[in-house]
């Protein structure tokens, strides 16, 4: 059985797809609608998504929402209250100001700045689980799922492909990664993921870790940048600021059985120290951590430490 893909542009990223299955066409169809499908619902950047409806009723309406959203909301509204958590998915407003990822990025005025921390509270989401309705409590607040959808999806995606019979295959989200099955061309039956090095271009690896049935999330302060008068800001935001995060890390990568975990941790834990990082995965069953300095050191967590071919 040979390996079939499928490869489109979404979400501001492209997406791959590789399935092991004696009739992959039909099955690549349906997951490029459900992934069309999902960019309507989460996307923070269409105004004619169902989040965006949320969005634009801030201060005016409860919205009620499809299920799958109602519980990426109050997934992210957990982590983001959660102690010492640099996830905050109330984060639209800072993002949407500084516009870093897009054309028309700038370095906002402090007012500007200022403006947006008074509205960035993932307290102020009200949600009511009856109805499946979410309220933002104040008005020019905007969820942005950003840190939460992609992993989401891919494990949406994958019980999907799962239920269809593919025998094994991957979804590769822009670098968010997750497999299933035993990948034939290995004779161990462990796939092999490059970690990208965040000094060099897209493509060029720091090394190459050996997984399972494994998720595979990595975050970076190189991923989208905009330099000002010499100075290059990232799109990992600091909510007590309003400014980038000032990280201590130059990429950080999590493995983990589902990938909406590995994808929650990397943003939970971006700003926090090199010690702190690997303390809080350590304590947390199921996830692993592969931690980049900027300086090319390497922090790895005791279970990955005989999966990595450098």
């Amino acid at each position: 059985m040979q390996a079939s893909s499928r490869q489109i542009r979404l979400m501001g990223t492209v997406i791959d797809t590789t399935i092991w299955h004696e009739n992959p066409e039909p099955i690549l169809d349906q997951v490029e609608q459900l992934l069309y499908l999902y960019k309507d619902r989460f996307s923070a950047n269409d105004l004619t998504s169902e989040l965006m409806e949320v969005n634009l009723n801030a201060g005016v309406q409860a919205v009620p929402v499809a299920p799958d959203l109602y519980e990426l909301i109050e997934l992210g509204k957990k982590h983001s209250l959660a102690d010492n958590s640099f996830l905050n998915i109330t984060i639209g407003p800072l993002t949407q100001l500084w516009r870093i990822g897009f054309k028309d990025a700038k370095l906002p005025d402090q007012a500007s700045i200022d403006e947006r921390l008074a509205i960035i509270n993932p307290a102020d989401i009200e949600l009511e689980p009856e109805y499946q309705q979410v309220f933002l409590k104040k008005e020019g607040m905007a969820i942005d799922l950003g840190a939460l959808a992609k992993g989401y999806i891919a494990d949406k995606i994958v019980a999907f492909l799962k239920g269809m019979g593919a025998q094994a295959g991957l979804i590769n989200l822009g670098g968010n990664v997750l497999t299933f099955g035993q990948p034939p061309h290995q004779a161990d039956g462990l796939w092999r993921i490059g970690i990208q090095h965040p000094k060099l271009p897209r493509g060029n690896n720091a090394l190459v870790l050996k997984i399972g049935e494994e998720s595979v999330v990595t975050s970076g302060i190189y991923e989208r940048t905009f330099q000002f008068e010499g100075k290059t800001y990232h799109h990992i935001f600091d909510s007590q600021t309003g400014y980038p995060l000032q990280a201590a890390i130059a990429s950080l990568t999590i493995v983990s059985k589902q990938s909406v975990d590995g994808e929650i941790w990397t943003t939970r834990l971006f700003g926090a120290s090199i010690r702190e990082i690997y303390d809080q995965v350590c304590q947390q069953e199921g996830l692993e951590a592969i931690i980049m300095t900027p300086d090319d050191q390497m922090v790895v967590t005791p279970g990955l430490r005989d999966r990595i071919e450098r």
